[in-house]
């Protein structure tokens, strides 16, 4: 059994998105259907819909950054109720049976997490994502969004703020610790709020000082224009932890010169261009080089319950559903600060 949805879809890699239906799945047991309030627009969405990373899966309805309302449950749901606010991020299902889902860490599933658009489910259904009025999902998948948090700026929090988040926790950003983050897009004004909130000092390493207002108001401590590479020589081994998130590749070598002893540089922007620096900056002092791919369900859960009591949120402009192609373009064009939300109850109305 299953209902019928408007959703905004792409046909092809060259096609703009268009108001279309697609079909959604009965809720089962364990199930819960959401009426979706708001999506957020990820640079992800913009690359899968133009297959910069891989052929994509079309016709293809992005969207993995969701909020909304619980409107209905299966039988055996325990976790939310109607009326609960929810969201529901960057993959909708995993094995929970190999090593990596056992030990929570569903993202790396070994038989491969189901992706909440653009995929293929366990049964071989085709997956759509957000841009759509309402979705179904496996209570076991879904995020309570806190009271503190509204549901169109906590949107990108989802996918954005967990992918800040994950790594920053992970490598124990605290008092005490100089952070660095490169870059002030979708990404990095997150994680310069995040990191200020565990009491980190904050360096934002940009290439221009056009956001550094923006960058302060955020919290960081300090905030550098790279573009003519006199920080690099008079600050190395001043960084405890380099967050990247920059997709197009960096000078990988010149970023492990300012993290000292046990530093470590994290990656969280995608790039298909391969990490070149000369080995002996990894043991001189030692030093890693690593990645990070979104968060388990509980680093989602734990962040939204973070940015809940700290306060923090995205900086969004929302946009109606008619206008989302112009919003891909501009973000194509880094013209947002700092994410696209779109306002869903817009999809279908005529403005």
């Amino acid at each position: 059994m299953s209902f019928t949805v408007s959703a905004l879809a792409a046909a092809g890699p060259d096609a703009p998105l268009a108001l279309t239906t697609i079909e959604r799945r009965e809720p089962g047991p364990h199930d819960v259907l959401i009426d979706i309030a708001y999506t957020g627009i990820c640079h992800t969405d913009l690359a899968l819909l133009r297959n910069h990373w891989m052929e994509g899966v079309f016709p293809m309805v992005p969207g993995h950054e969701i909020t909304g309302t619980v409107i209905a449950t299966g039988s055996e749901v325990t976790r939310y109720t109607v009326g609960n606010r929810v969201g529901v991020g960057c993959y909708i299902d995993s094995c929970r049976e190999c090593v990596n889902c056992l030990a929570g860490e569903e993202q790396h599933c070994l038989k491969g997490e189901v992706y909440t658009y653009a995929g293929l489910d366990y049964d071989k259904q085709t997956t759509y994502g957000g841009y759509s009025q309402k979705i179904v999902v496996d209570e076991n998948y879904v995020l309570g969004v806190p009271d503190g948090l509204p549901l169109d700026a906590a949107a990108p929090l989802l996918c954005a703020g967990v992918t800040m988040y994950a790594p920053l926790r992970r490598w124990g950003a605290a008092p005490g610790m100089k952070v660095g983050i490169v870059g002030m897009g979708g990404l990095g004004h997150v994680g310069v709020k995040i990191a200020h909130a565990m009491g980190a000092e904050v360096t934002v390493l940009s290439q221009s000082f056009s956001k550094r207002e923006d960058g302060l108001r955020f919290g960081a401590d300090n905030y550098v224009a790279t573009k003519d590479g006199s920080y690099f020589r008079d600050n190395q081994r001043s960084l405890d932890l380099i967050i990247n998130t920059v997709s197009a590749n960096v000078d990988t070598s010149a970023y492990l010169g300012l993290l000292r002893l046990d530093g470590v540089l994290v990656n969280a922007g995608v790039s298909a261009e391969a990490l070149s620096f000369p080995s002996p900056l990894l043991g001189d002092p030692r030093r890693i080089v690593t990645s990070t791919k979104n968060g388990s369900i509980r680093e989602n859960q734990e962040m939204l319950d973070f940015c809940a009591q700290h306060g923090i949120a995205a900086d969004i402009e929302t946009v109606s559903a008619d206008k989302a192609n112009d919003a891909l373009e501009r973000l194509d064009r880094g013209d947002v600060r700092y994410r696209f939300v779109i306002d869903v109850s817009t999809l279908g109305v005529s403005n």
